[in-house]
């Protein structure tokens, strides 16, 4: 079977992570990216990372220039953006597709795990998908969906 921890992935900086590394971590993996309407929430996906992270939450963010073109930026200009404008300190990586022949092996996995509405492809920037300490999705969130709303099924899997 797999799970969340069978897959790779390129940091922001470059570097191979194994997602098995937040093994019996919670994971929020979330398509962002720097020009986007819904961009504000990297602040609230910052403070659910900052609130959670000593109980074992971990925010992984993968920029995303599929939706209008609105990451045009580079790794290095992604990361510098995020951590100025949104204190971002949680887990970036390299930009990825989300949807399509080139979608990055971790959200094919995704989106057939939890497929949402319609076709399995994922409609628009920051999507969000929830992983138990398992490595199981657990549940799928529009973008609409803002980050405090997921605060009481993230402490759903968190111990006390």
């Amino acid at each position: 079977m797999t799970s969340a921890y069978d897959f790779t992935a390129t940091t922001i900086d470059g570097a191979e992570r194994q997602l098995a590394d937040y093994r019996g971590k919670v994971l929020l993996v979330v398509n962002t990216a720097t020009q986007c309407g819904f961009t504000p929430q990297l602040k609230g996906l910052e403070e659910l990372y900052s609130e959670y992270v000593d109980r074992g939450l971990v925010v992984l963010g993968f920029p995303c220039n599929q939706f209008g073109g609105q990451n045009p930026e580079s790794d290095e200009e992604t990361a510098t953006f995020c951590e100025r404008n949104y204190g971002v300190s949680f887990p970036m990586f390299s930009e990825v597709d989300v949807n399509g022949d080139d979608a990055h092996p971790l959200y094919v996995w995704l989106k057939q795990e939890k497929g949402g509405i319609g076709p399995s492809k994922i409609k628009w920037n920051f999507t969000k998908f929830l992983i138990d300490p398992e490595g199981n999705v657990v549940k799928r969130y529009g973008s609409t969906t803002k980050p405090e709303k997921i605060a009481s099924d993230i402490e759903k899997l968190l111990p006390a």
